[in-house]
């Protein structure tokens, strides 16, 4: 059986029963989120920008790093810089294996475990984050290899869960493992290739993670590069959760260069979307176009800086400088 086959299936089997993970999902509903950017390419008068993601997520007293940023040292000084203490931080996500999400674990791990050896100790990952890639030439790539980025940060006494599907970490807040992908969303590179049945395919990234909350307003997600595609991300909400309003998303979801066609059709199914706080490889001119189509404002769809924040009930805190782009 074709090894892609044998995943989708793992993949759907996750996702069977969605009726049963809806019923589960709406007895936990989060009451109080906020979502903090501490990495992006654009910084406001405090931190340093890079083309990197990474966000605090609080809800409900529950705080979670979600991807760590790509240099080692720039979300540890952008905490420093907003006033943020990591130490108390105990669940880590990282959204897929690119060094732009991955960079500043390490660093970040060593640096917070010195105040609390609890701090950034357990892992969440999806499954295949740990898979083998190529180059065009057939040679193992080793960039954006996670397995010595694994092996570093089990050596700090740190574990890992890899998640085949979705999975609730905190009540009502849900990582969706790797994404059923029925829209036809190609929102990764192009460069690098996995082996299916021995042969060279370009790489989907199959192990793209989002963060989803359930709330009283409808789903929040949280994306890294949103390489599953959002469309599919949201879909894999609605399933999770049994609500298909979706209050806000938040973070990277690779539509800097997409074609206007695509956003068109990006827009119609976010439709009724409520908040956006674009960040990373959004891109800020499809930032602009998807305000346009979404029927949202300056206030309410936001190209995010360092900083830049969104709290449920209240919106997006965009900050200074992303105040003046956005």
């Amino acid at each position: 059986m074709k090894a892609w086959f044998v995943w989708l299936i793992v993949v759907l089997a996750a996702f069977s029963g969605s009726e049963a993970v809806a019923a589960d999902a709406g007895k936990h509903q989060a009451k109080a989120v906020k979502v903090t950017t501490l990495s992006t390419m654009l910084s406001d008068l405090d931190g340093f920008g890079e083309w990197g993601y990474a966000a605090l997520v609080e809800v409900d007293g529950k705080r979670i790093l979600f991807d760590t940023g790509a240099n080692p040292d720039i979300v540890l000084k952008n905490a420093a810089a907003l006033q943020i203490d990591l130490s108390n931080v105990e669940d880590v996500v990282i959204s897929h294996f690119h060094g732009d999400h991955t960079g500043g674990l390490i660093t970040l791990r060593k640096a917070m475990m010195a105040k609390n050896p609890a701090a950034l100790s357990h892992l969440y990952v999806g499954a295949g984050v740990f898979e083998q890639r190529y180059e065009r030439t057939g040679a193992p790539e080793t960039e954006y290899d996670f397995k010595p980025v694994g092996a570093a940060y089990r050596a700090t006494g740190g574990r890992i869960t890899e998640l085949p599907g979705p999975a609730e970490i905190a009540p009502g807040v849900w990582l969706t493992g790797p994404v059923p992908r029925t829209h036809n969303e190609k929102n990764y590179g192009q460069s690098i290739f996995v082996k299916v049945d021995g042969k060279l395919v370009v790489d989907p990234v199959r192990d793209d993670t989002s963060l989803v909350i359930a709330t009283a307003d409808g789903a929040m997600i949280v994306a890294g590069c949103g390489h599953a595609g959002i469309m599919n991300i949201a879909d894999a909400a609605t399933s999770i959760t049994g609500d298909a309003r979706l209050v806000a998303v938040i973070g990277g979801i690779h539509l800097f260069s997409a074609s206007d066609a695509v956003l068109v059709e990006t827009a119609s199914r976010l439709r009724g979307l409520g908040y956006l706080l674009a960040a990373h490889c959004t891109g800020i001119e499809a930032t602009f176009r998807l305000r346009e189509l979404l029927g949202l404002d300056r206030r309410t769809a936001v190209v995010a800086a360092v900083g830049s924040s969104f709290t449920l009930g209240k919106g997006i805190d965009a900050g200074r400088i992303a105040g003046w782009v956005g």
